[in-house]
């Protein structure tokens, strides 16, 4: 089949999030000025920059209480700083759970049963039973085409890795299993891994 997006699908659901997939997880935590603390998973998520390491991650959609987009983009803009949260298979469910629509003075890490950790370098709370956790600092914030479409910049500013997802030296995706995103309600989660050498010139 072939579509153009402005003329719709034709599908019983949309299937260009099935396309790009899969897709990791940022499982973004921010805290507003008053100290409520948010985490909610967004799977428009990438590191995009290694020196000095960069994230960014996009806001889709609004919230009724919210003047616009979402609970961690109106956090972020208040604070300048979030975490990106990395979800292991083992924590499908908090993530699930963290994703619920609640009203913006609800915590999330206590709706998924969770334990906040300080970070290092800025002044919101980090899951602390991720795998792994970036602590950004905004860049900027980019407004996309689209009603409530926003493009989230960040500079890692602090790693956090647990010590039992390292193998000699090395991250050991295997270890723990990062949740992908796929289309719909489906999720994958890494289970085997192979090695590729680049060619040389």
């Amino acid at each position: 089949m072939f579509y153009q997006p402005e003329n719709g699908h034709g599908l019983p659901h949309n299937p260009f999030k099935a396309i790009v997939a899969p897709r990791p997880i940022a499982w973004v935590s921010t805290q507003d000025q008053a100290g409520v603390a948010n985490l909610a998973p967004y799977s428009f998520f990438n590191a995009i920059a290694d020196a000095p390491p960069q994230v960014m991650f996009a806001s889709t959609g609004r919230k009724p209480d919210q003047p616009e987009s979402k609970d961690s983009l109106s956090n972020i803009r208040e604070t300048g700083v979030f975490c990106i949260n990395i979800v292991s298979k083992g924590l499908q469910d908090a993530m699930n759970a963290s994703s619920a629509p609640a009203g913006k003075d609800v915590d999330e890490f206590e709706l998924a049963g969770l334990t906040k950790a300080n970070c290092d370098t800025i002044t919101c709370p980090r899951v602390d039973e991720a795998p792994a956790a970036l602590e950004c600092r905004l860049n900027q914030i980019i407004r996309l085409d689209g009603d409530d479409n926003y493009l989230v910049l960040g500079h890692v500013t602090g790693v956090h890795i647990k010590d039992e997802v390292l193998n000699d030296g090395v991250l050991d995706v295997t270890r723990y299993q990062p949740l992908a995103r796929l289309g719909y309600r489906d999720y994958s989660a890494v289970e085997s891994v192979f090695s590729l050498t680049r060619p040389k010139a």
